[in-house]
């Protein structure tokens, strides 16, 4: 039996590398495709009568019909969907809808997951995910054992009685196929317990004597897991655990500031890490060359895509332009249109192509600053109002303020650093960061389950400077006046720690 299983799905990654390597050559065409068939399915819906679908017969003529969108512009639609109309934004009745991070408006956005995009969208790149390394890596026995994946901490629940939410990995896990059930662990009851803490403990619990070959999820919590495995069993590193361990699928955030960690606690030579950009939105791009640290943009899922230069993002008449025309080396936002009905959507994240045969890309950031480190997506909306809170419960004055990650390491969880500058200070300090990190809890559900427990983020670690800092420290980088800015937020220290280190030269002189 098992046999016979391997044998099929040796087939099945066969079939699927010959279809990425269709689009790596013809990408064009691919798109083509994508585009005509995206048009033609949602012809007859509201949107795409609003929009003259049927009068649509190539990109030039896509791009003039319909506007470029956010959330925000498809929200009134997406709240039709979720009420249970048929025929809006995609065919049909969409039912599954993620739950992500929200806009400015919003605590949460639910993303329409349709069966389309789960089938031909976010389960076929998990197919392709293990097609491409096979054929890195045929001689990988990663087939013998199962793959342990850990999914985000928002159940499944009812957003009424037609339409259902969680995170996007829980929405997954709820309709995995058969097929993939087979080879996965944890089971479904265990993967879908809300409370993080007790769906770690039982993971460990369930997995510590299973066979496992690969590991998916985001870096920073399988930290946590892999921390209470050696804890259960008093391992020293995880291949005395799980000798047979062979990959880890990652993605969610950037993996380099963990990437020592993991070679400590695996400590395999010939381990293999693969980068992966997947969304509530869709599933982007695949980490093809072990070699390289760019990933493979896959065109084969549903998903047409367009690109806006981040230099003219915020031009009125910002163009966007379709794969062909990019250029590498450029940073662009980048623009979808998908198999779960979301039309020139910007989704906020921006890329570089490192090559255009094939087209291959890094993330580069978002079109806001913002902060990322564990899957919080904490955005500067978010921060303001926290802050906005923490003065009003305090009564300080804000001055300038930045924040940023402090990166998890074999001693310490992961937490936001701020540092901020006050006109007046609080009343009373620890207030004011205990009002500021539950205000960011309020304003942001993915901070919010980042926090829970303190599993993966501690309370943030807030300095108090002295007025004026600010200034001389965008004095010593040559940033006063005109359109300089403080940098609010970022997903790394490249800010925090110049700034730290000046204010320490000054003190010490």
């Amino acid at each position: 039996m098992i046999r016979l299983f391997n044998r099929n799905i040796q087939k099945l990654f066969t079939h699927r590398y010959k279809k990425c390597e269709y689009f790596r050559k013809f990408p064009e065409k691919q798109q083509a495709k994508v585009l005509k068939d995206l048009v033609r399915s949602a012809r007859k819906t509201e949107w795409g009568k609003a929009h003259n679908y049927k009068k649509i017969s190539s990109a030039e003529d896509f791009a003039k019909a319909v506007p470029l969108n956010d959330y925000d512009s498809l929200k009134g639609w997406i709240e039709r969907m979720i009420d249970g109309e048929r025929n809006i934004l995609w065919p049909g009745r969409v039912r599954w809808f993620a739950k992500s991070s929200g806009t400015t408006n919003d605590k949460s956005k639910y993303i329409p997951v349709s069966d389309e995009s789960l089938r031909k969208c976010h389960y076929k790149a998990s197919l392709d995910v293990f097609a491409l390394f096979l054929k890195n890596n045929p001689d990988n026995e990663f087939l013998k054992g199962k793959n342990l994946t850990i999914g985000g901490s928002h159940k499944i629940s009812n957003l009424n009685k037609k339409s259902r939410t969680g995170d996007l990995s829980a929405v997954l896990l709820q309709n995995l196929p058969l097929i993939s059930r087979f080879k996965n662990t944890p089971p479904t009851e265990i993967a879908l317990i809300p409370d993080f803490e007790e769906k770690i403990e039982k993971i460990a619990q369930s997995t510590i004597h299973e066979n496992i070959t690969s590991l998916a999820g985001v870096p920073s919590w399988f930290l946590v897991l892999i921390k209470r495995v050696l804890e259960v069993t008093g391992k020293d590193n995880l291949l005395e655990v799980w000798p047979n361990l062979e990959v880890f699928v990652h993605g969610g955030i950037n993996f380099d500031p963990y990437r020592e960690q993991y070679k400590k606690l695996i400590p395999k030579e010939n381990m293999h890490y693969i980068n992966t950009y997947n969304a509530s939105e869709g599933f982007f791009g695949i980490q093809d060359d072990p070699n390289a640290d760019d990933m493979l943009l896959m065109l084969e899922y549903g998903i047409y895509y367009e690109f806006i230069e981040l230099d003219r993002f915020s031009d009125k008449n910002r163009k966007a332009i379709p794969l062909h025309e990019v250029k590498t080396g450029i940073n662009y936002a980048m623009v979808i249109s998908t198999n779960g009905g979301l039309w020139r959507y910007i989704i906020g994240d921006t890329v570089v192509f490192t090559s255009t045969y094939p087209f291959k890309i890094k993330i580069s950031g978002r079109t806001k600053h913002f902060i990322n480190a564990f899957g919080e997506e904490l955005i500067v909306d978010n921060a303001e109002n926290g802050i906005k809170k923490a003065c009003e419960v305090t009564g300080a004055i804000v001055n300038e303020y930045t924040a940023g990650p402090i990166f998890m390491d074999s001693d310490h969880k992961g937490a936001h650093h701020w540092i901020i500058e006050f006109e007046k200070e609080p009343d009373n300090r620890e207030l004011f960061v205990q009002t500021l990190d539950k205000a960011l809890q309020e304003f942001n559900s993915d901070y919010e389950a980042k926090r829970y427990k303190n599993m993966t983020l501690e309370l943030p670690k807030v300095e108090f400077i002295p007025k004026g800092t600010f200034y001389r420290w965008m004095k010593s980088r040559g940033k006063i006046g005109g359109q300089n800015k403080i940098p609010r937020l970022a997903n790394d220290r490249e800010y925090l720690d110049p700034l730290l280190k000046m204010i320490e030269n000054e003190f010490s002189g």
